[in-house]
């Protein structure tokens, strides 16, 4: 099994504004180290190299952007998400993304080799917007084994 990741973000201004100017930069370095990282499997992408062309979650907004990813673990995904220039953005996120009430993050098994789309991706998080975390749909702050349906035992986000 491997693990997807789906996350979205309501953008403050448009891609083009000047506010928005450091993080639309940072694209490209943040996605090279990405697909470079340990563990790292695949993610979402258009011809542009990244996915903010792509059309989701409508129901959230138009101005919604999202980002998805597969990773070997739990371990892998969480390393890279919190470290180096993905962390930097991360401290910085406020300055360009408006605050969501709801998840706007999800995990889930996959089996080796599925690549998910917006749609199965949407669906997990309406399901962990309405079951809080579950097997079917988790956070890294409580996560889940493929293997198992109870909450993995120590884990810690490293946030």
């Amino acid at each position: 099994m491997e693990l997807a990741q789906v996350n979205i973000a309501r953008l403050k201004a448009p891609l083009t504004d000047p506010q928005l100017a450091d993080f639309v930069a940072a694209l490209d370095p943040v996605n090279a180290i990405a697909d470079a990282a340990p563990g790292f499997v695949w993610r979402l992408q258009t011809e542009d190299g990244n996915a903010t062309a792509v059309r989701a979650f409508e129901d959230d907004g138009p101005e919604i952007i999202v980002n998805m990813s597969v990773w070997r673990s739990v371990e892998d995904l969480a390393a890279f998400t919190y470290s180096g220039q993905h962390r930097e953005l991360l401290r910085r996120r406020r300055e360009w993304f408006e605050r969501m009430r709801e998840a706007y993050t999800a995990l889930w098994w996959v089996p080796d080799r599925h690549r998910p789309g917006t749609a199965e991706a949407e669906e997990r998080i309406r399901h962990l917007r309405e079951h809080g975390p579950t097997p079917h749909a988790f956070t890294l702050k409580v996560t889940f084994s493929p293997e198992s349906d109870a909450p993995a035992p120590g884990w810690r986000c490293l946030a």
